[in-house]
């Protein structure tokens, strides 16, 4: 039975417990974990709290999808699947997941894990807010836990793995009227920061979330593994297509080298410029330096040309006929979407153009 006297103990008990959660990790950490900003109601940390979700049917191809692991080096693998390429770490402490891809892979991506280590999967990092990067959020995290004492929040008021993002991936994916529930509500970042970088060490390496503002989008991160010296980039830098500048979303041509070149400013090539650090693309083959040395030139010299189109005053449609991307198109045009040839100029001069 609580009697006056020990009430006030225990109120001041459960303050103190709240007062070290928020100096530890923020309101808007503490508020995500308990469930607010995911169908909880109310906004933290400047976000939207989520408006209903699309129910969208499941994609027969993407469900029928192979995924295969390479081990990159250190405790990093990649998994390539339908979505682009998921990042795992592994080790004593259990595993980091960088990027889920679509949720019809999520259980392939989870046995994947699974041929890794018989660990919990503790963090999953989302390098945007893209579907193809954070559609398996919630079967993923679902199969994890998160880590006892690391993020007191999520141990408090979390069951699954941590969900590490940047603030502004948590703003796109929770877009919507106040109050309303979301269907998607445990696929959205439980843990986000604001500017610069989240650092975490787990599997006694230094595991260095990076902030690139404006680059594909508002919300860009890159994930650099220090001791195994591998690089995520998410979709700052992809071997399959152009850049994929996303204007709409915050995107920007110039935010989009000034990250590659964080990344050459990181790496360093071994013998003959093979090896040394390694870089995993949003999408696409492993990649070493000199990969992303030739993408960084490919996209400074598209840019230069299209910005000196425009100081001679034309319009969009004239800087398409003069094919400022062609010697290039073979090897690097979708053949549809923003990647495309077409999708790319269109970003890239909407980047520089004079804003009317």
């Amino acid at each position: 039975m609580t009697t006056p006297t020990t009430t006030p103990r225990i109120l001041l008990a459960v303050s103190a417990v709240v007062a070290a959660a928020l100096m530890m990790f923020g309101p808007a950490d503490v508020a995500h974990a308990q469930g607010k900003g995911k169908g909880g109601g109310g906004k933290q940390g400047g976000a939207p709290a989520p408006a209903p979700a699309a129910t969208r049917a499941p994609n027969p191809a993407w469900a029928n999808a192979e995924v295969h692991t390479l081990k990159v080096q250190g405790n990093v693998y990649m998994i390539v699947g339908p979505g682009g390429n998921t990042t795992v770490q592994v080790g004593d402490s259990g595993a980091l997941v960088v990027d889920t891809q679509y949720e019809e892979v999520s259980d392939k991506i989870v046995a994947e894990i699974r041929k890794l280590t018989s660990k919990p999967i503790r963090y999953v990092i989302n390098t945007s807010a893209d579907m193809d990067h954070t559609d398996g959020n919630a079967k993923i995290s679902r199969a994890g836990a998160p880590v006892i004492g690391g993020n007191l929040g999520a141990v408090a008021f979390d069951n699954g793995a941590t969900i590490v993002a940047h603030e502004n991936v948590l703003r796109a994916m929770s877009e919507g009227a106040e109050g309303k529930a979301d269907t998607n509500a445990d696929k959205l970042p439980t843990t986000t920061f604001f500017q610069g970088k989240k650092e975490i060490f787990f599997n006694e390496e230094p595991v260095i979330v990076m902030f690139e503002p404006a680059a594909h989008t508002n919300g860009d991160s890159m994930v650099f593994f220090r001791r195994s010296d591998v690089i995520a980039t998410g979709d700052i830098f992809n071997m399959d297509s152009y850049p994929v500048v996303d204007v709409d979303k915050g995107g920007n041509i110039q935010g989009v080298i000034k990250a590659l070149n964080v990344v050459l400013d990181i790496t360093i090539p071994k013998h003959e410029q093979e090896g040394g650090t390694y870089v995993i693309p949003g999408h696409g083959r492993l990649t070493d330096e000199h990969d992303v040395l030739e993408y960084r030139d490919m996209v400074t010299i598209i840019r230069d040309r299209v910005q000196n189109l425009i100081k001679q005053g034309k319009t969009l449609a004239q800087v398409k006929a003069a094919k400022p991307t062609f010697e290039y198109d073979g090897r690097w045009s979708a053949a549809t979407g923003p990647g495309s040839t077409d999708g790319f100029v269109e970003a890239v001069f909407r980047s520089l153009a004079p804003k009317k």
